[in-house]
């Protein structure tokens, strides 16, 4: 089976929404969710953690399926429609922002 990513690359995309008070990150292909009480914090607690994901996974020689899990269709559907909002430069009143995570790119 061949996988979009890989110990080397690959890309994972990412939601920053609200809910209530509070502001969630989602990265949807390692199913990570962090929170904070700004998205700015929230996005910052995710990239930390996919950062540690990757680093732990290269660690440990971890087989390609844990960085390409199928994640929950609410998360999808809230990138999905992130994204195509972006797109056309409009902005949605809970979604803060959608973007995709460059693995290659991190520190780790």
């Amino acid at each position: 089976m061949k996988y979009k990513n890989t110990l080397q690359k690959g890309m994972v995309r990412y939601v920053v929404f609200k809910d209530g008070t509070d502001w969630y990150a989602v990265g949807l292909e390692f199913n990570i969710i962090e929170s904070g009480t700004t998205p700015q914090e929230a996005m910052l607690l995710l990239f930390e953690a996919v950062e540690g994901y990757v680093e732990s996974a290269k660690k440990v020689k971890a087989r390609p399926n844990i960085l390409n899990q199928k994640s929950d269709k609410e998360y999808e559907n809230l990138w999905r429609s992130g994204h195509e909002a972006k797109a056309q430069k409009r902005t949605l009143k809970d979604i803060f922002t959608v973007g995709e995570l460059n693995l290659a790119r991190l520190r780790t």
